[in-house]
């Protein structure tokens, strides 16, 4: 005998039900607190902060809206409702078309809900567009570059030493350093394809566009440490176009500026030997998309930054010595440059103080000797169809694994 639809109906409301309270119960508890590292909810900025309040504005709104007319359908749903087989034969109620005052008070309710929204948009389109004018004089300018893929970050305003008699803008890649609770106008550009730029705890996305000059401000509350990416289809390893924001406050951001003004590191010869010790330890396989980010480093990530700035315990200056020498026999310096080294490149991020920064490969894998030996042996198989795996292609570039060791040395003694 054929179940009749309405017992199949609250059968299917019963297992919809169990389903949702199952799926519920396995969800990761710090999904439900919405404060995951690119959090458009748990902001840290008055950028953010606006573009959240329309966010809880359009959202209290539409749900009134919702309650209204889930209420009256409800109501309707229950009110006429066939409850026996003679009332499925009956004439319709009474209906309302053309009432006057229905219909106005429906248009009343839209122009009213419109304008609810409107209006906080509108003060924060004004406030977000760019530095607030009492503030303007205050504001520290950065020039940012999308590559394919990864972030140029340009302190125009800031000279740092090539050599002895020649200066250059300060630059760095794929970390941006800035100073909290001070304004920070981006200038954004872009070297190739239409890029996004995207801070989520600090300001929302705006484009890097060819040939067309673009910006945005944003600002951070205190010192910190954010999650950036690319917000805009560029390519194969858009969805790893990364990088990171570390907000400093004003003695550590000029302690930071300073170090980074200087030349490139040197670590200065061991007296007693120019051999190097003995550590080509073989690299382990990774999977494919292995993450390349430790769990110690996602507890504060603000402090493994400020550890990075200190040089590397148990340097061997012969082993950075020996990788000083295969960053330009490898053809390293025709993408890289190393200020007060060697190199001029600049298709590829500058690595003068390299061995300071928590990420590498955009922002995808932490910064440290195994990540790098990784990202050195197959930059392919961590980000498709980047530029320094094809590099490898065309200039049939091999690197042993003792070739491996020293340049990954050599690349963490960059301070």
């Amino acid at each position: 005998m054929l179940t009749s639809l309405p017992t199949l109906a609250r059968w299917s409301r019963a297992i919809a039900a169990l389903a949702g309270l199952t799926l519920l119960a396995g969800c990761d508890y710090n999904f439900w607190r919405m404060d995951g590292h690119q959090s458009t909810i748990v902001v840290d900025g008055p950028v953010a902060r606006d573009q959240l309040h329309v966010f809880y504005v359009t959202c209290w709104v539409t749900l009134v809206i919702f309650i209204l007319v889930g209420g009256v359908l409800a109501y309707a749903t229950v009110k006429f409702k066939a409850r026996s087989e003679a009332d499925e034969h009956a004439e319709p109620p009474p209906q309302g078309h053309g009432n006057p005052l229905v219909e106005l008070g429906l248009i009343g309710g839209s122009v009213l809900a419109l304008v609810v929204i409107a209006i906080p948009t509108l003060n924060a389109i004004w406030t977000t567009h760019d530095v607030p004018e009492a503030q303007r004089a205050n504001a520290y300018e950065i020039t940012a570059t999308g590559y394919q893929w990864w972030f140029r970050f340009e302190y125009a305003s800031e000279q740092a030493s090539v050599d002895a008699n020649i200066k250059m803008p300060l630059v760095t890649g794929n970390e941006l350093v800035i100073p909290a609770g001070r304004p920070v106008r981006i200038h954004l550009r872009t070297v190739d394809v239409i890029h996004s730029l995207w801070v989520p705890k600090l300001a929302g996305k705006v484009d890097m566009i060819p040939n067309r000059a673009n910006f945005l401000w944003l600002q951070a509350d205190k010192p910190g440490y954010f999650w950036g990416q690319c917000a805009e289809y560029c390519g194969d390893s858009h969805a790893v176009m990364r990088f990171r924001v570390i907000a400093l406050g004003p003695r550590e951001f000029n302690d930071w500026l300073d170090q980074q003004l200087q030349t490139a590191r040197t670590v200065a010869p061991a007296p007693d030997s120019n051999r190097a010790r003995p550590q080509f330890a073989a690299l382990r396989s990774f999977r494919q998309n292995e993450t390349g980010i430790t769990a110690k480093f996602d507890v504060n990530p603000l402090e493994a930054w400020r550890e990075k700035q200190a040089p590397e315990k148990d340097e061997d200056p012969a082993l950075v010595a020996q990788g000083r020498a295969l960053f330009s026999s490898k053809a390293c310096i025709t993408c890289h440059t190393v200020r007060g080294h060697v190199g001029a490149g600049i298709s590829g991020p500058d690595l003068t103080h390299f061995g300071s920064r928590t990420m590498l490969a955009a922002g995808l894998l932490e910064n440290n000797r195994e990540q790098l030996r990784r990202w050195i042996k197959d930059p392919g198989a961590v980000k498709p169809g980047n530029k320094m795996a094809k590099g490898y292609v065309d200039n049939k570039i091999v690197i042993s694994t003792e070739e491996e060791v020293a340049l990954a040395a050599y690349l963490e003694s960059l301070k």
